[in-house]
């Protein structure tokens, strides 16, 4: 089933199941041609509103997945929803096993010292089968070189890049078409997630969309990221009152 992209703050978010991710992540590897795909959260949408590269690189992904329950907030006020939430950290989780099965190869680069290896090493524990190559380099200039050449050296289907957002994001933009990767993925902490050195919510704290919360409790450290979603919720319910006072004047 083929659904219309909800727009929200500005960029259009396709509104897609976990299943019809996949089935266009399939098509991008049969493909052998590049490809962006950006998780997008309500933190996102607040940065992209003032760092116009940013806000670009997103418009230029091939996927913009619906990343936060802030994105479904959204769609409401606009009377409608989406699907399903496809969450960066779930999406690798549930991307795993279908690697394994495929043999589809994985690269990930960045994330903090020895997190992409044991993130590594835990995807293997977990699927035997998985192909996973692993390179820390840092986003500098030379740091990007050196990854850029072991990335063609293995050619793998599949980048996870854990710098951050918007510099992990920025960064597939940049190199989208020298690294050559059918599936080049932002995944920001996910890398961490995976390899135990940040707690894992809950899974009924991530179906209620309450994810966020429980890494506050977690790590205090984040409340001022976390200034962002009151600043969004005022974006998204100026842009409804925009919209009413447009719809009266015609």
């Amino acid at each position: 089933m083929s659904r219309p992209p909800i727009p929200i703050l500005g960029v259009p978010i396709h509104n897609l199941t976990y299943d019809e991710t996949f089935a266009h992540i399939k098509r991008m590897i049969a493909s052998g041609q590049p490809h962006q795909l950006a998780t997008v959260n309500p933190e996102f949408l607040v940065m992209a509103q003032r760092d116009l590269d940013f806000r670009r690189a997103l418009l230029d992904a091939d996927l913009r997945l619906a990343d936060g329950v802030g994105l479904q907030w959204g769609a409401m006020l606009q009377g409608t929803r989406f699907v399903s939430r496809v969450a960066g950290s779930q999406l690798v989780y549930r991307l795993a096993p279908l690697a394994a099965d495929k043999g589809w190869r994985l690269f990930f680069l960045g994330a903090g010292p020895g997190v992409a290896m044991a993130a590594a090493e835990r995807l293997r524990a977990e699927h035997p089968a998985i192909q996973i190559e692993v390179n820390g380099a840092d986003p500098t200039p030379e740091g990007s070189a050196a990854a850029l050449r072991h990335i063609r050296s293995v050619q793998p289907d599949i980048l996870l890049v854990a710098y951050g957002a918007p510099k992990q994001d920025l960064w597939i933009a940049r190199h989208k078409a020298e690294a050559g990767v059918p599936v080049m993925i932002g995944v920001g902490g996910t890398l961490d997630v995976i390899a135990g050195r940040t707690p894992r919510p809950p899974q009924w704290m991530h179906d209620l969309g309450f994810e966020w919360l429980f890494r506050l409790w977690k790590q205090p450290g984040r409340w001022r990221r976390q200034l962002r979603l009151p600043i969004y919720v005022g974006m998204l319910l100026a842009e409804k009152a925009k919209g009413k006072r447009q719809k009266a004047k015609v």
